[in-house]
């Protein structure tokens, strides 16, 4: 017989006894239900924080920052009561990176570049023509392949000498661009404050220093898109320079570094910086803790259904057991026309299996249905702000790897009740009442 046939003759076995089926088929579903949706929102919640790290820099780009430093922050975190020790000399410079270290740190091998930056504060941007003032939350566009999240433009140039930078789609809603492509090439104007011109003032407009820039770029919504706009190096440079008007140079240390490095080689130069006294971090390293925390708690929910997946393979044993208990006479008439042990497991096996296959099928149907319906809701409330974001994405790879896994615990499942079957003595079952 032609395996189609026993398929066929497996299902027809089931609808014997609908509801005993039914049931079964609804405990199976239950527990691969939980599991693929789970798999969704893994695979949805990965896939918007690699489009975030992707847009915060990419894989050969390092943030560097002197150990002290990252020490001194996490100390300050923490909510333990935490003994004094005097050091043994002053350290109240020590955040800042010296030139020994960034000197020694370009020698490692696998680091191709290295720029400090100092610190860079503006006050407030707006439009070249426009009355409307916005408070402006810069970071850098460092040197390296850094992919970025964009509506609209380009990356802003790190190596050029033009002021240029990339706004957040916030911004540019607030400027009144209803169209991203509307922002690009526009002209804005960014105040910085003088530190020390500010002492010596009574308005705060009177230490200020503006700069005009291009903006290149219109950042995508996102969780690190949120943090701000972004200049490039030139631009960053200006800021710090007004910043720091009048203030001697050694008072006006970098405490952040970016590097350009060999991705391959990660793991041995972070290792390396951290013999120099100096911190180095990829993106991954400082955003992978989300992903982790998503994890985490997306396996609990995967546990839940493999216990009840569990649950439901003693409901295939049950409902095979009680299978093979009422069709004893017609298990022993085959078998007395000449169908081998084997081929009488092999049916009930396949009982088994098209159990665990219309369970885990009918888990994948109405997860489609509910994660289109959730990922609609979401994308116009909670996370209409991140529309990059897709709760829920099923991977074709996912679906068939779970619907495999189910179809063989149901297999499993099935292999007691099919042995019981294959095992009967073709006489005694034929006086079965």
């Amino acid at each position: 017989m032609k395996v189609l046939d026993i398929i066929k003759e497996a299902n027809q076995s089931l609808l014997r006894n609908k509801l005993r089926s039914f049931l079964t088929i609804l405990a199976i579903f239950i527990g691969s239900f939980v599991i693929i949706l789970s798999s969704g929102i893994n695979a949805g919640v990965n896939d918007f924080i690699d489009k975030q790290l992707n847009s915060a820099g990419g894989s050969n780009y390092v943030e560097i920052t002197n150990t002290k430093a990252m020490e001194q922050m996490a100390s300050m975190l923490s909510q333990e009561i935490q003994e004094y020790n005097e050091p043994e000399e002053n350290e109240s410079l020590d955040i800042y990176l010296t030139e020994k270290q960034l000197e020694d740190a370009r020698k490692i091998d696998g680091v191709v570049s290295i720029d400090a930056f100092k610190n860079a504060s503006a006050e407030y941007i707006k439009l070249k023509d426009g009355d409307k003032r916005y408070k402006l939350n810069m970071n850098l566009v460092p040197r390296g392949d850094l992919d970025m999240d964009l509506s609209a433009g380009r990356k802003a140039d790190p190596d050029t000498d033009a002021y240029e930078i990339i706004i957040s789609q916030d911004l540019a809603n607030a400027f009144g661009f209803d169209n991203p492509e509307d922002a690009i090439g526009k002209t804005v104007e960014i105040a910085a404050a003088s530190t020390i011109k500010c002492y010596a003032v009574v308005k705060r407009a009177d230490c200020l220093s503006t700069v005009e820039a291009e903006v290149v770029g219109i950042q995508a919504p996102g969780i690190l898109a949120m943090t701000g706009s972004r200049a490039n190096i030139a631009l960053w440079n200006k800021i710090n320079a007004i910043n720091n008007d009048g203030i001697p140079e050694e008072n006006n240390r970098a405490i952040q570094a970016t590097a350009v490095i060999e991705p391959e080689k990660a793991e041995t130069i972070k290792e390396a910086m951290l013999d120099l006294g100096l911190t180095a971090m990829t993106v991954e390293d400082e955003v992978g803790q989300i992903k982790s925390f998503f994890d985490a708690m997306l396996t609990v929910l995967k546990i839940f259904g493999s216990i009840a997946l569990l649950a439901a393979a003693i409901g295939i044993i049950n409902t095979l057991l009680m299978s093979v208990q009422e069709r004893t006479r017609e298990i022993g008439l085959d078998k007395a026309l000449g169908m081998s042990n084997g081929r009488v497991f092999v049916n009930f096996a396949i009982e088994a299996i098209m159990l665990g296959f219309w369970g885990s099928i009918f888990g994948i149907g109405v997860s489609f249905i509910i994660g289109k319906v959730v990922n609609i809701i979401t994308h116009t409330t909670i996370l209409k702000d991140l529309p990059t974001f897709t709760l829920i994405i099923f991977r074709p790879q996912d679906l068939i790897s779970i619907t495999l896994i189910i179809m063989l615990i149901a297999l499993l499942a099935g292999v007691l009740p099919a042995r019981k079957a294959s095992k009967k003595d073709p006489i005694e079952a034929l006086r079965y009442e």
